[in-house]
């Protein structure tokens, strides 16, 4: 059995096949309106569209049902966007019971962030605690959630993320994900999947003990050399 020596590229090497990469713009201007527009950032679209001459894959105005519901949700009135929800869409919570727990989940997280604690353990016994009874999964959820009221600070106890933004964010794509599902349209942003192929191919080339630069940092398209 020989021992092959394993493939390397160094970072120069690396960063010189990208550069001789050709991408249109107009591809990658594509990507960015498609982003846009599935993420319901509609100002955002629309400026694009001036400068980039991109034509949107959808009118913008239909993006303004999704972008109140989103605006509600990130400003914590779950309850005003449940009932958006079911005007838009009646029958969604009725069949996607994951994400109407999220819901009702997260509008017991602003109960909680509010201090009223006699109305948050009334909603969660009216609301969720059958749904917990039924599912062991919900049921640990509705315990983490219920924990933040052991805390006088809850806000720096170990479930503490769930009263951060990000938690809001969570559920508010999750549910633009679910609204643009039933529309029968892309509910995950083509960028979103060429991101998710640079990870898979970044994985193929550790399991192949392939030693190339690998991007570590997304956000700023960092790229780390390979290590000795």
């Amino acid at each position: 059995m020989t021992n092959e020596k394993p493939v390397e590229f160094s970072k120069e090497e690396w960063l010189l096949h990208l550069e001789n990469l050709h991408i249109q713009r107009g591809d990658m201007n594509r990507l960015i309106m498609d982003y846009l527009v599935t993420e319901g950032f509609k100002e955002a679209a629309q400026k694009f569209k001036l400068e980039s001459g991109i034509q949107p894959s959808v009118e913008l105005d239909t993006l303004d049902e999704r972008i109140k519901i989103r605006d509600a949700i990130q400003h914590g009135r779950i309850q005003e966007a449940i009932a958006m929800v079911n005007k838009l869409h009646p029958e969604l919570l009725d069949t996607d019971h994951l994400l109407h727990f999220h819901l009702q989940q997260q509008h017991l997280i602003e109960l909680i962030r509010l201090k009223n604690v006699e109305e948050a353990l009334e909603f969660a016994q009216s609301h969720l605690a059958e749904r917990g009874e039924l599912d062991s999964d919900i049921l640990h959820e509705l315990e983490r959630t219920l924990a933040l009221l052991a805390f006088e600070d809850p806000e720096n106890s170990p479930f503490g993320e769930l009263l951060h933004p990000s938690q809001r964010q969570k559920v508010a794509s999750e549910l633009n994900a679910s609204i643009l599902e039933t529309e029968n349209r892309d509910s995950s942003p083509n960028l979103s999947n060429v991101l998710k192929l640079l990870l898979w191919a970044q994985n193929e080339l550790d399991n192949k003990k392939i030693k190339y630069p690998k991007m570590t940092d997304f956000a700023n398209g960092a790229i780390d050399a390979p290590s000795k």
